[in-house]
């Protein structure tokens, strides 16, 4: 016996880059599997769509004209151990930030018993917050990140999980051999893979090449290969950073090459900041098909600069936000959103007033652009286009039930369109605007008790 769920109501989301979908009196159908069967736009009266459709419906949730329904948010960066710091060390630049807080901090995640307590709490508030899709970064702890993998299980999360990797120009009380980080990960990929969940993957995580040497990149090349995974890194993030990566490296071209010469650049690959990128190592990331994770608010945060997105989009480049916690202080990646906008803005006025050599004609993101860039544009830098990102027929329900009822975060009124809600939320609206929070069509958060 069929049991189909139907959301009636307006439906927000992108197809494109270019093209946002508001659908007004949409019928969205899931089957129990959490998987959309059916999408239908501008049907005037449901039950007389239902009588002319045999859906095999057996729950129907009609939407108020103060709510829609939006793809949920893609988090393509963030480190899960570093949520017990954020909002600290803001005045620090990166180098001296990791020294400060990120190492100490993460080196406490070899208690198994605070990695369970602090990835709880991490995790639900960036379920909270409408982060139905997370990269993690975790630490270097086989047993903690095991952990982590299972909170996110628990939780109901669809997330990508590395073991981080760092063998040298780290910390005597945190860091690891080559053979044993080697090891751990293999084991870790195992442990992930054990799971059989499609809502969990492995991912192959060096920190940065400033803590990994040759030996071990190389290795994990060779494991990324063998299990046919992703990986994830930093890139190009902060001028010292770079200098000294550079250091380390003089038979690499640069700081891209780095990880290329090492094997670690796949179409599976996706890089966070890219801030200070000369061209041929955008031009590498595009033959490549490296995907960029776009942290603006790290980015301003701990001092590394403007990325300018615009850049990497006319590449054809795949770009999508990560809130970067804890370089970022946010966990929301409607924080994301907005610091980008600014972000972009600041790219706007840096070209008008001769700062950067380009053109005075920069186009800055507009928020159907920065929308899609948190929706399917980071679905495709997983390499998750075909399963979330947006409500095509075939992908899963990974969706936010927004309210602005009054009392909210958001003021509406009696004039407001559709798009203009939209708007209103994505630079008002906070964890308090979400009714409920959907992964592969089972609630996992949300302000309502039930629904």
């Amino acid at each position: 016996m069929t049991s189909n769920t139907v959301f009636y109501g307006t439906l927000i989301h992108s197809l494109s880059l270019a093209e946002l979908e508001v659908i007004n009196n949409g019928v969205l159908i899931i089957n129990d599997k959490g998987i959309i069967i059916h999408l239908e736009r501008n049907v005037p009266d449901l039950n007389a769509f239902l009588l002319k459709h045999d859906f095999g419906i057996t729950k129907i949730h009609r939407l108020n004209p103060h709510q829609f329904l939006a793809p949920g948010f893609v988090d393509t960066h963030a480190h899960a151990p570093q949520y017990v710091f954020s909002g600290l060390g803001m005045d620090l630049p990166l180098l001296d930030w990791l020294n400060t807080y990120t190492f100490p901090a993460e080196s406490s995640f070899k208690s198994v018993e605070y990695a369970e307590k602090a990835y709880t709490k991490v995790v639900s508030r960036f379920l909270r917050n409408g982060t139905t899709t997370c990269s993690w970064f975790a630490t270097i702890h086989l047993n903690a990140c095991q952990s982590l993998t299972d909170i996110i299980e628990r939780l109901g999360q669809r997330a990508f999980i590395g073991k981080v990797n760092m063998d040298q120009n780290s910390p005597d009380y945190y860091v690891e051999t080559t053979e044993g980080s080697l090891r751990d990960t293999r084991l870790f990929i195992d442990y992930v893979n054990s799971k059989k969940s499609s809502l969990l993957t492995p991912v192959i995580t060096p920190r940065f090449a400033i803590s990994c040497t040759s030996e071990l990149m190389l290795g994990l090349g060779k494991l990324a290969k063998e299990y046919d995974v992703p990986v994830q890194s930093h890139l190009c993030e902060n001028h010292d950073e770079i200098e000294f990566t550079c250091s380390l490296f003089p038979d690499s071209a640069n700081y891209t090459a780095i990880y290329d010469d090492h094997n670690l650049l796949t179409d599976k690959s996706y890089m966070a900041h890219c801030v200070h990128m000369k061209d041929d190592e955008v031009d590498m990331l595009a033959a490549k098909s490296v995907g960029v994770s776009h942290c603006a608010n790290s980015n301003f945060s701990i001092h590394s600069g403007v990325c300018d997105v615009r850049r990497f989009l006319k590449k054809g480049i795949k770009v999508g936000l990560g809130t970067d916690v804890a370089g970022g202080f946010s966990p929301s990646v409607l924080d994301s959103i907005r610091s980008s906008f600014m972000a972009s803005k600041t790219m706007k006025i840096m070209h008008r007033d001769g700062m950067t050599g380009g053109s005075k004609e920069y186009e800055p993101l507009v928020p159907s652009e920065l929308f899609y860039l948190a929706t399917l544009g980071g679905a495709k830098v997983l390499g998750l286009e075909d399963t979330i990102g947006n409500f095509a027929v075939g992908k899963s329900l990974d969706a936010l039930w927004v309210d602005l009822a009054e009392g909210g975060p958001v003021d509406i009124f009696e004039n407001d369109t559709n798009t203009q809600m939209f708007e209103k939320f994505l630079f008002l609206g906070n964890d308090q605007s979400l009714l409920h929070v959907f992964v592969q069509g089972r609630r996992v958060a949300g302000t309502a008790t039930s629904i």
